[in-house]
């Protein structure tokens, strides 16, 4: 049988990246062009420069691609694009020049969910991965525990009301003086805090106990910070950022297990930007392994 060679396109957010990947597991090339250092003095992504970056990227992106693969466009067999949920300027880059690929060589073309996407990176890593099983995906935009019960069949279990994980750690890391992103900050100041020094909240709904909500902590971070400074007393940045990421952690962890356990899933797979978090990492192992559920998550380069 012929491989079957598809090249990917993304543009949802702030990275620029194209791939090539050979019978749906076996990366061939991969470049990423990120846009941190340009929205780092914003303090997040500003949308309209976002999309402005994508035009200028898209193309050495795409040939670099090629470059690392050595091989053309006329041995591509589909092309496959995230068409979403991301910034729509942003977007249209990716899909317009998906488009036109597809359309001159007369090939299929893929329209991919953002989130879909972050599930598979686990395909990636985890060469024997299957459905069905238990999906966490948590990023700056998302927070979902999906249930894969096959390939393009998924339920949602549970998901955030208000605000995103990945948002909830970029805004306390903001608060907080850290910069942007917050995500890999928090994560490295956290190893030199106190995670008991702050008891910070951990929502849990009586309607839907796999729903999660993360503007309380956010909240609750900030009184805490702003109550201490009225007060004139100190604090150790370490120990808020041990204590807002453990909060956050166990909500996830704890979100996720019950889910697993409620639908008798045995397998376990972290997905998103934050799934990079080492704590959330650990401690999903952890919690996963006294309950007899695997526990599976993609090599970091993976995981935005």
């Amino acid at each position: 049988m012929k491989d079957l060679t598809i090249l990917g396109v993304e543009s949802t957010c702030d990275e620029t990246a194209c791939s090539i990947v050979r019978n749906g597991r076996d990366l061939v090339a991969s470049v990423i062009s990120s846009q941190i250092e340009i929205h780092k003095p914003y303090g997040g992504v500003v949308p309209e420069i976002a999309s402005r970056k994508h035009v200028e990227n898209i193309i050495p992106v795409l040939d670099e691609c090629f470059t690392q693969a050595g091989t053309s466009l006329d041995q591509i067999d589909g092309v496959a694009v995230s068409y979403g949920p991301g910034l729509v300027g942003a977007l249209l880059t990716g899909i317009s020049v998906a488009k036109a690929i597809a359309w001159s060589l007369d090939i299929p073309l893929l329209g991919v969910n953002h989130i879909e996407g972050h599930i598979f990176a686990n395909f990636l890593t985890h060469k024997d991965l299957q459905p069905p099983f238990l999906a966490l995906i948590v990023s700056g935009g998302h927070s979902h525990i999906v249930y894969v019960k096959d390939y393009l069949k998924y339920e949602i279990i549970g998901k955030t009301r208000d605000d995103a994980a990945g948002e909830a750690f970029d805004k306390t890391a903001r608060v907080l003086g850290l910069g942007y992103p917050g995500g890999p900050l928090i994560d490295k100041m956290a190893k030199e805090g106190n995670d008991t020094a702050f008891d910070f909240p951990k929502t849990k709904f009586s309607d839907n106990p796999y729903d999660f909500s993360f503007s309380g902590i956010k909240t609750a971070v900030i009184n805490q910070i702003n109550s201490m400074k009225m007060k004139g007393q100190s604090y150790r940045v370490e120990d808020v950022a041990a204590s807002f990421q453990k909060a956050v952690v166990d909500v996830l962890v704890r979100n996720t297990i019950e889910a697993a356990k409620e639908i008798g899933m045995k397998t376990v797979c972290l997905a998103g930007g934050v799934s990079a978090n080492s704590l959330l990492r650990k401690t999903m192992e952890e919690e996963g392994q006294k309950s007899g559920i695997q526990v599976y998550y993609p090599d970091l380069v993976y995981c935005t």
